[in-house]
């Protein structure tokens, strides 16, 4: 998940990955499973996303650029991960908060590989109460539109 963004006519994904940076676009596409991907737009970036805001947006994500990918999905500034570096970009420029904030606790941490995980990340201290925004969150909010998917 990231936010593409053109640069000098190349384009490109900014994405929290180790560390937070600049994909070019080709690049991330051929990461996926089978070159698959799905870009979404706001439904009304034709109001929302003139060039003062995309601005806005670049300079607000450049203060995570180089930041180290968060693990932990703490809600802070010092580690970022991806849909958390795209929220806040969006919800910093613009007002719009894309997705629902949950908390850990709102997660299905049932399942024993997903317990495995939480136990070796947190130990016995899983901070349940954590703000997380999921990248399924964000993929299914009605304040996005598919524009392609391939």
């Amino acid at each position: 998940m990231g936010i593409i963004f053109e640069n000098n006519g190349q384009f490109f994904v900014y994405e929290a990955v180790q560390p937070v940076k600049l994909t070019p676009l080709k690049e991330w596409i051929n990461r996926g499973e089978n070159d698959h991907y799905v870009i979404k737009r706001l439904k009304n970036a034709d109001q929302v996303l003139d060039s003062s805001t995309l601005t806005k947006m670049k300079k607000i994500g450049e203060q995570f650029k180089g930041k180290p990918y968060d693990i932990y999905f703490e809600w802070s500034d010092e580690k970022i991960y991806c849909s958390e570096l795209v929220w806040k970009i969006y919800q910093q420029a613009t007002g719009i908060e894309i997705g629902q904030l949950e908390q850990l606790s709102d997660f299905d941490l049932t399942n024993d590989i997903v317990k495995a995980k939480m136990k070796e990340r947190y130990g016995n201290r899983i901070p349940m109460d954590e703000k997380v925004i999921s990248p399924v969150a964000m993929f299914s909010s009605d304040k996005l539109l598919t524009v392609e998917e391939k």
